[in-house]
């Protein structure tokens, strides 16, 4: 039976803590493989072990296992002979059809009682199999790398191994809320949380009752990328917009962007304290737009008091539009929709907004009264994935999350 072997990096580093997080990146793996033919996950010698009892489910499984934060590679393994020899043989006979321009041997022997070093097995396994093939050695840049691992009980090959996206497993680091406006940053702001090992929960602001449903339609879609990601989130959507027509009646209009935020800020931390979230998250580069200079900052911060992560505060636009495109979800945040953003904004917002000036501007109008109205209307969708494993003999390709409505 064919073995997925999983490597982990950064967290072998945490030396005391180490157990407790290789057991939560080893639940976390069991739940996005759930409704895949494999056994639980096991743990041998710094790695994990996942037995796969289908071949055919094998590119299913390699696109989730790519999505676990705390993975630095993975090897779909043969069992192998552990004679030198025999293993020359299974592997020249693996080799079947194959063609590479060059090769290496990448051989692990953690069982340091196997009487023979890894280089002299790699040199010994190697020589057969140019001697089988003609293929030259490469040992920096080779087209096909052949993996040996020499475990204590057993040892394992594999002809391939893939990248994880490493980080730390998503739970490690407790629980954030993302605010999440459906354009091209805050996806990527979330799904960099997730890879520092936090469970992210999302709000999204929208302009009901003055605009259509598009921007949380479009929120949704997002969700169901990013859910991939950390196996479950929810969505709580806000509606602003009778919010922001007050503010509109009672502000300046220069001032009025930093006044939204100020708002989204203080209702984001009532949500966040209810669902025992310790910061706030969000897609914010500094200097991007008005709203996003040092100043304006540190003025929509001195509105709420739990920590506010920006980690995308020192990457420019297409650095971040890069990553949207790796996550893929460009294509749909770029797409039109009618966001609270582009809701009575003015033609040209202040970009030096102080502290005093926005509490001054906000005693014209009812802040709690406010919050307390829009916290009342919050609606919340759970999204999942995997959704319910399909029936036996299903196309495991053809799976797909789902998001599920329902009242706060």
């Amino acid at each position: 039976m064919p073995l997925i072997v999983v490597h982990y990096h950064e967290i072998a580093l945490k030396r005391g803590n180490r157990a407790w997080f290789v057991n939560r990146l080893a639940g976390n793996i069991d739940r996005l493989l759930r409704g895949m033919p494999v056994d639980p996950v096991s743990r041998t010698a710094g790695r994990l072990v996942v037995p796969l009892h289908d071949e055919r489910a094998w590119p299913e499984v390699r696109a989730r296992l790519a999505r676990v934060f705390g993975v630095a590679n993975f090897l779909l393994c043969l069992p192998a002979e552990r004679d030198i020899d025999a293993l020359s043989r299974q592997i020249v006979g693996a080799l079947g059809s194959r063609s590479a321009r060059s090769f290496a041997m990448r051989v692990r022997r953690v069982d340091k009682s196997f009487p023979v070093t890894s280089p002299e097995v790699a040199r010994r396994i190697g020589r057969a199999v140019q001697e089988a093939t003609s293929w030259p050695v490469d040992l920096d840049d080779p087209e096909l790398a052949i993996h040996v691992e020499i475990l204590p009980y057993e040892t394992l090959l594999s002809f391939e191994k893939i990248d994880g996206p490493g980080g730390l497993p998503v739970g490690t680091s407790g629980r954030v809320l993302a605010l999440l406006s459906g354009g091209i940053d805050s996806p990527v702001a979330a799904h960099r949380m997730m890879r520092r090992g936090c469970r992210v929960e999302f709000v999204h602001f929208h302009g009901a009752p003055f605009q259509d449903r598009s921007s949380r339609d479009k929120v949704g879609e997002l969700l169901d990328v990013l859910v991939r990601w950390q196996g479950s989130a929810r969505l709580h959507l806000v509606p602003f917009g009778t919010i922001q027509q007050q503010i509109v009646a009672a502000a300046r209009r220069p001032i009025r962007v930093v006044l939204y935020r100020r708002m989204m800020m203080r209702i984001a931390e009532a949500l966040a304290r209810s669902l025992d979230a310790t910061a706030l998250v969000t897609g914010e580069s500094l200097g991007q737009v008005a709203s996003q200079t040092l100043p304006n900052l540190a003025t929509i911060e001195a509105a709420c008091d739990l920590p506010i992560l920006r980690p995308l505060i020192g990457m420019d636009k297409i650095e971040i539009t890069d990553h949207a495109r790796r996550l893929e979800t460009l294509d749909i945040s770029i797409r039109p929709d009618q966001d609270c953003c582009q809701l009575f904004v003015p033609r040209h917002p202040a970009t030096q907004v102080t502290p005093d000036e926005a509490d001054d501007a906000e005693r014209a109008f009812d802040i709690p009264a406010l919050m307390a109205a829009a916290l009342a209307q919050v609606e919340t969708r759970s999204f999942t994935f995997p959704a319910n494993p399909p029936p036996a003999g299903a196309d495991a390709s053809t799976r797909q999350p789902r998001s599920l409505d329902g009242a706060m």
